[in-house]
């Protein structure tokens, strides 16, 4: 005798698979290189230290006597 199988539940495995492959493709496809990361990385950190440089404290904005 053959196997009874739920067809919903293989359509949604059918469906996942699928799913799995054309994110596999578009990884390929557009993802990014490590080099890319690493590049965008150090710029976010280069921008992030030149916006904390520019910032004013309190002591600053406090007008002397």
């Amino acid at each position: 005798m053959a196997e009874i199988i739920n067809l919903r539940m293989a359509r949604k495995a059918k469906a996942r698979s699928e799913a799995g492959k054309q994110a596999e493709e578009n990884r390929a496809k557009f993802g990014q290189t490590k080099a890319d990361k690493k590049a965008r990385k150090a710029e976010a950190t280069r921008a992030g230290k030149a916006h904390a440089a520019g910032r004013i404290e309190k002591s600053q904005l406090e007008r002397p006597e």
